[in-house]
């Protein structure tokens, strides 16, 4: 399957609802009701299944439809059948009345400035449960592909301050003491557990911070 490249996409003229984010193509469509929102997803999914090419949709309150598309099979990269699905997704949309959005997509990675990356990108993967992105770029990924990807960066020198930045992890109630157990396994530190169990605060071999939360204990 041909992969197709931002520049290669930002030539054409023929999906101006869609934009080229993070190696996807994303789109969003405005319904006139939560309704007729949940009628476009139901018409993806058929179109979806008809082709056997599956987006990322997505549908929230009062009627915003949200689609991202990749080739699974190509390491989530853009190919051509993502721009034939853009297209039918499109049509889909106009069908029902549905307004697009072209520019109110936006994609957040989240980046982590390490010396040994190495040492803590085990850390960062079991803290987050995330996995390995399928690119092979070793950036890590959401399995359930909800949040954001996270990139390690390499710097020359340690910077001397504590990070201003952490991470807050909440994960269910009964999955937080295995979630704290992977990230120690992996090379992390047991900051504080004063708040356990409404968080615990972990830090991996560089310092960087992450609390693994949960609802209870909150008040």
């Amino acid at each position: 399957m041909p992969v197709v490249s931002a520049t290669e996409f930002a030539t054409r003229t023929d999906l101006a609802d869609w934009r080229f984010l993070l190696s996807r193509l994303e789109a969003t469509f405005v319904t006139d009701s939560f309704g007729t929102g949940s009628t476009l997803v139901a018409s993806i999914a058929e179109a979806a299944e008809a082709r056997d090419h599956h987006p990322d949709v997505d549908l929230r309150y009062p009627g915003r439809v949200h689609v991202v598309l990749t080739t699974h099979a190509a390491g989530g990269r853009v190919t051509d059948r993502d721009l034939e699905m853009a297209r039918t997704i499109s049509r889909l949309a106009a069908d029902i009345g549905a307004t697009s959005e072209p520019l109110f997509g936006q994609s957040l990675e989240l980046a982590i400035d390490a010396i040994d990356i190495p040492a803590i990108r085990p850390f960062w993967k079991a803290v987050l449960g995330y996995v390995n992105d399928p690119s092979g770029s070793g950036d890590l990924c959401d399995p359930a592909r909800i949040g954001p990807p996270v990139w390690f960066q390499q710097m020359d020198e340690t910077r001397p301050q504590r990070n201003r930045i952490h991470f807050d992890v909440t994960v269910p109630h009964d999955a937080a003491e295995q979630r704290v157990a992977a990230a120690l396994a992996a090379g992390g530190t047991l900051v504080s557990d004063a708040r356990a169990r409404a968080f615990w605060v972990l830090a991996d071999a560089e310092g960087n911070e992450a609390c693994v939360c949960t609802w209870q204990d909150r008040g």
